[in-house]
């Protein structure tokens, strides 16, 4: 008996293949569950959130910080909808303020009115990402503004205590999140002075991450070095065309200048496996701040986002600036739902299950080329010791319609790699669609419309045998939004939508246009009197439409004129709202160029992150000869400070050719800003 089972289990080994030698750096347990999450949110929620800023300086009241509706089970539950496998929270930002009870400092919410100092929540975020069945991670900033003891021994005791809390007493945490951002001026237990520390040792890191090995053994540590996840070195939510999971990690440390330009895209050659995440808010900054509710990101800018991080092997991490009330805006939910939505209209249907695969070279059993149909984590097709040059030809019984081209490699043995290619099955023969450089973790081509039967994979370079786990093949539907309708100050108007595939048709008369009724949009055109534009997107194959853009313009700029010495003052006239002009006399004149009747006026404040100057209280006046002067509305622009978008006043119809805006108050005192002035002829 003892004798079968010695030859069955030795004629067992003789079957199987031996697996391919990994390529180091591979990744850790630890990594490799990290990997699969793969899209997760960041709340920012702190006591900027109160204070109006994006950095506090350490001195803010704790009693500031009082949400009235705080729901932190809304928080995970739109994370969970919107297919994010974690939450990471802001428990300390740079200000110092904690966000639990925490028993080494009184800057925290316990002397905040919020539940009348007995709240936790942190406490209450963890359960509630529990109950919602996502991760629960924690964002810690090692500069402390407000910490008297910041630059001293005394402050990294503190951090490592407060780190113990964090760790200890919330549960299993997915990733411990070190800002790189520290040092500089700051509050300071009063002494409201500059700080700097020695970025690579002030910390201890060492020490610092073997404490969070020791509580938190499968969270990931991220930071701009590492060590398990590195920062994409931008705030745009893009990784690259090559980007590799490998980093010279050595060579790197948090805060480092020239981090973004050097190493954030990682190295072929790097040392360790510490791959990218990309972070990005849905809103210009990330905490709330009630004037960027009209700036909440757009479906084709999340997309865009989406397809350049995850589908450039990178993680995707989305921040929700949570509002005073202590919910997720119900436009950033809007937003993010739509995404959602998309994306899974994008992936529905994978076109390569009904396909024949053949490879060029197969390693033997167990590393078939079926198996990239499979789930990615599990299997892996892979070619034999020193064949790099290889292909996977896929085959369809009839031409098919494709735009979107996945492939994973099978990471746990490395990235390796180097360069690959696409090709399609013409009339004419094999035609290349695609030839790019990494792929690691998960790679996603967004494509133009492809009609062919088949289709063949192509990896032109690696640094040893290819291991891919997975490959998809989409035909995702057209992103049919309303076209964004421009014009310039010479009157030429420009439309533009995301996607190629996708045709306008637009109308001057009102009408909904149709693709029998519309003109469609070819070129841009010129139009400088007054009139409406209403346009919609077609999908070229479908037939199916977008909602209608309606876009009023009144007459042109083209022959108006600033009347002052600065070169830059065109800037309120160029009909670009992301130039700014200012203005120290608080006062514009402008000439029409000729005599019009005008009943309303226009102004843009600026359209920037930051801004200042935006006007409060004004006189608007109007001349017909530049000289005497006819006040046609005074007032005040009550709400712009917290919803910087276009103000439209209207007056009684009237003739001028000089128009002046005058700036009786600003906002902040200083001088005011503009990024446009325009009048009104319509009725």
């Amino acid at each position: 008996m003892i004798r079968m089972l010695l030859v069955l289990i030795f004629f067992i080994a003789s079957c199987s293949t031996k697996a391919p030698e990994p390529v180091f750096p591979i990744p850790s347990e630890r990594q490799l569950a990290w990997h699969k999450m793969e899209y997760y949110g960041f709340v920012h929620f702190n006591m900027n959130t109160f204070s109006d800023m994006e950095w506090g300086m350490g001195d803010e009241d704790p009693s500031s910080f009082n949400p009235t509706d705080l729901d932190t089970r809304q928080w995970a539950k739109v994370a969970r909808e919107a297919g994010m496998k974690g939450l990471i929270i802001t428990a300390k930002h740079h200000d110092g303020f904690c966000l639990w009870p925490s028993e080494y400092t009184e800057h925290s919410v316990k002397k905040s009115p919020w539940k009348n100092g007995q709240g936790d929540l942190i406490k209450e975020l963890a359960e509630s990402c529990k109950a919602e069945g996502i991760g629960f991670g924690i964002y810690y900033s090692p500069w402390d503004r407000n910490h008297a003891g910041y630059g001293t021994e005394t402050y990294i005791s503190y951090m490592k205590n407060q780190l113990t809390e964090l760790l200890s007493n919330y549960g299993e945490v997915f990733e411990v999140w070190f800002d790189g951002a520290n040092g500089g001026t700051g509050y300071y237990g009063g002494a409201n002075e500059d700080r700097k520390v020695h970025k690579r040792s002030y910390y201890e890191w060492e020490n610092v991450y073997k404490l969070v090995r020791e509580l938190q053994p499968n969270a990931v540590i991220f930071g701009d070095a590492g060590p398990d996840v590195r920062w994409v070195g931008n705030e745009h939510g893009y990784a690259y065309e090559s980007t590799w999971s490998n980093l010279m990690r050595d060579s790197v440390y948090a805060g480092m200048p020239e981090y973004a330009e050097l190493y954030s895209s990682g190295q072929e050659n790097g040392s360790h496996w510490v791959p990218a995440e990309a972070d990005v808010s849905i809103r210009p900054g990330w905490y709330y701040h009630a004037y960027e509710d009209h700036k909440v990101k757009s479906l084709p800018q999340l997309l865009d986002i989406y397809y350049k991080s995850i589908g450039q092997n990178s993680a995707l991490l989305i921040n929700f600036p949570v509002d005073r009330r202590g919910l997720i805006h119900e436009k950033d939910v809007e937003q993010i739902m739509k995404l959602s939505t998309k994306i899974t209209e994008d992936f529905e249907n994978d076109l390569i299950q009904n396909a024949k695969l053949v490879a060029s070279n197969e390693r033997g059993k167990g590393y078939e080329v079926e198996n990239v149909l499979e789930n990615e984590w599990e299997s892996y097709w892979a070619t034999e010791d020193g064949v790099v040059q290889s292909s996977i030809e896929i085959t369809y019984p009839q031409k098919i319609r494709f735009n979107r081209f996945l492939i994973q490699e099978f990471i746990a043995l490395g990235q390796r790699v180097k360069s690959f290619s696409l090709e399609i099955r013409t009339d004419e023969g094999w035609q290349e669609i695609y030839q790019g450089t990494t792929i690691g973790a998960k790679r996603i081509l967004r494509l133009g419309d492809h009609f062919t039967d088949k289709i063949r994979l192509n990896i032109l370079d690696a640094k040893a045998s290819p291991a891919i786990s997975k490959v998809g093949i989409f035909d995702a539907p057209k992103l049919l939004v309303q076209p964004v309708i421009h014009r310039d100050r010479e009157g030429k108007v420009y439309m533009e939508i995301p996607e190629s595939g996708v045709d306008i048709y637009y109308t001057l008369d009102g009408t909904i246009p149709s693709k029998s009724s519309g003109e469609q949009y070819i070129a841009p055109f010129t139009m400088k009197e007054a009139g409406k534009i209403t346009a919609i997107s077609i999908d070229q194959n479908s037939y199916d439409s977008s909602e209608a853009m309606v876009q009023n313009f009144d007459i042109a700029k083209s022959n108006w004129r600033v009347i002052h010495d600065d070169p830059n003052s065109i800037n309120i006239i160029d009909d670009d709202p992301n130039t700014n002009w200012t203005n120290p006399k608080n006062e514009v004149i402008i000439d029409l160029g000729e005599l019009i009747h005008i009943n309303g006026f226009e102004y843009l404040p600026p359209q920037g992150r930051y801004f200042s100057g935006l006007i409060f209280k004004y006189q608007f006046s109007g001349s017909v000869d530049g000289k005497s002067w006819k006040d046609l509305s005074i007032g005040e622009f009550s709400n712009i400070n917290n919803n910087p978008i276009k103000q439209e006043i209207r007056f009684g119809k009237t003739q001028a050719r000089y128009i002046k805006l005058t700036s009786l108050e600003t906002w902040d005192g200083k001088p005011s800003q503009y990024a446009e002035i325009g009048v009104l002829t319509r009725d």
